[in-house]
């Protein structure tokens, strides 16, 4: 014993003490104090050494490192790190679609934030390390369900405010049939086009755990107690018109002067043609613009007329606009006012506005619903009111015309949360070829 205290000397001291201080402010962060043992093994590491932590290295003969050995301890320090990074700070996620245009662009690439409003905890145990649904190159899932974890947020240095730009897990993506052609098409608007499931059956029917449904990335509008109203596509939130963002974006009907808009000065506009879209009957153009895009194109003598964007016809919002009932004839640019439920906020349930909390009362918070004759029942008890247990939130796409968002599915819930959208760092248009792909001006950005 006296020789192995010997070893000990001020340097490895040092050392332990400012390791074992890190450690366990991350014990702390983590309240899972059971990890504290974990002190045993880095005094051992750093002092003792009763355990021969890298005999399995040996070396050659002369007292040489073995390359190999040396080469697998490097990669494995480079994927734990990365898999900590990860798991507790950024992720890096790719931009798929142009709800978001022209704040985040189709092909940006990403950093999000997970510190700012707190690391979730992964709650699918058994998941192939750096995947998300599915494994590489296949269409199989890359987790398995066989043991699931409750959900858990560690503390982050900030909570979710109207306007943040977030990435969060899509609230529709636990049922999908992934042998349909259109991905955009969830199981629950098949039904409701459908009128029920009974044509679906012959489906293969996929259901996904919360941290393994589809990543999207909207503009949080309404905050967990918030009241938010939508006319005429401007958004309210307590009775304050919305402060729009720079680069929010609305479909307008154009008429060319000369037949046709020309590539040049789309392009001029950085407008996205994955939305272009053109009707060869009436040779017009339906095409999103910022308010500045479409000053520009005024200005360019270059189009006879314009219209805004008409919503969805009332008449099939029932199929395609939350919260699809006959009694709210909802738009997306007519909706509300609805309340954006909080932690045990309670509110009146009754049958009129049951439909804007069903899901959220059966599906994300698991309470048997039912409703006999005019009464609803909570697990199994007569209720008129209701305490939620988490937080929501209302989110809504830049692209306000070509964006499926809350609008179209409901409320975000808390647990589906991942962090906030921080930075751009590669920006690549797929349009285009060769240097051209690369958007210089997009790169290295702070998104706002």
């Amino acid at each position: 014993m006296l020789a192995i205290l010997r070893k000990i000397n001020t340097k490895n001291l040092t050392s332990f003490l400012i390791a074992s201080a890190i450690y366990s402010l991350f014990v702390y962060w983590c309240g899972n104090y059971w990890l504290l043992f974990g002190i045993l093994i880095l005094s051992d590491a750093f002092l003792f050494g009763f355990v021969p932590w890298k005999s399995w290295k040996g070396k050659r003969p002369g007292g040489k490192p073995r390359l190999v050995p040396e080469l697998i301890e490097a990669v494995l320090i480079a994927v734990i790190l990365a898999f900590l990074l990860r798991l507790f700070l950024l992720e890096a996620f790719v931009i798929p679609t142009s709800s978001m245009e022209k704040t985040i662009n189709i092909g940006d690439y990403i950093f999000v934030n997970k510190l700012k409003y707190g690391p979730r905890m992964p709650m699918t145990l058994f998941s192939m390390p750096f995947t998300h649904n599915t494994l590489p190159f296949s269409s199989r899932p890359s987790y398995k369900t066989w043991k699931e974890l409750r959900y858990k947020r560690l503390p982050g240095y900030s909570k979710i405010h109207n306007y943040d730009i977030v990435v969060f897990n899509f609230p529709e993506g636990d049922t999908v049939l992934p042998d349909l052609p259109d991905k955009n098409e969830t199981y629950y608007t098949l039904v409701r086009k459908l009128g029920s499931d009974s044509l679906l059956k012959h489906q293969k029917i996929l259901v996904r755990p919360v941290d393994k449904k589809e990543n999207y990335i909207k503009r949080c509008m309404g905050i967990p107690g918030d009241t938010l109203r939508i006319l005429h596509g401007t958004v309210y939130i307590n009775g304050y018109k919305e402060i729009v963002p720079e680069k929010v974006q609305y479909n307008y009907f154009l008429l060319p002067a000369s037949g046709n808009l020309g590539y040049d000065l789309l392009d001029s506009l950085d407008i996205s043609w994955y939305d272009v879209n053109y009707n060869e009957y009436n040779a017009i153009f339906e095409v999103p613009l910022t308010e500045k895009s479409l000053v520009s194109l005024q200005k360019s003598g270059r189009i006879k007329g314009f219209r805004k964007h008409e919503s969805v016809d009332p008449a099939f919002s029932q199929q395609q606009v939350f919260p699809f009932d006959r009694n709210y004839l909802w738009t997306e640019d007519n909706m509300g006012p609805l309340v954006v439920p909080k932690k045990n906020m309670t509110l009146p349930i009754n049958r009129d506005n049951l439909p804007l909390y069903a899901r959220i009362i059966s599906v994300y918070e698991k309470n048997s619903l039912e409703i006999k004759e005019q009464d609803i029942y909570i697990n199994g008890e007569k209720a008129t009111s209701y305490t939620f247990r988490m937080d929501y939130f209302f989110m809504m796409g830049d692209n306000r015309h070509n964006s499926n968002d809350s609008r179209f599915w409901g409320f975000v819930p808390e647990d589906h949360i991942i962090g906030k959208a921080w930075f751009v760092w590669l920006s690549l248009d797929k349009t285009r070829t060769g240097k051209k792909q690369i958007r210089w001006n997009k790169m290295f950005k702070i998104i706002k």
